[in-house]
């Protein structure tokens, strides 16, 4: 191949990749699936009920310690009056 047919063949890909690289861009955009709005509250929904369970269970957690601690130190008054 002379260098005129190379020259060519490198401007013909490179027109097409121009040319096709924002018609297969769309096409993309077109077949990604979309998250409707009711996929969006429904999780929106479960976040927020996560979020609940998970303070509750870092208050259950707060009350838990509290009790170990009450517990350690009626354990520890038990030890020093004998």
């Amino acid at each position: 191949m002379d260098r005129g047919s190379v020259f060519a063949l490198m401007a013909v890909v490179a027109g097409a990749v121009v040319i096709l690289f924002p018609l297969i861009r769309a096409l993309a955009e077109r077949i990604r699936p979309r998250a409707d709005a009711g996929v969006r509250e429904e999780l929106q929904a479960l976040r927020e009920d996560l979020l609940a369970e998970l303070q509750q269970t870092r208050r259950e957690l707060g009350d838990l310690n509290e009790r170990i601690d009450f517990t350690e130190r009626l354990l520890a008054r038990k030890t020093e009056q004998r």
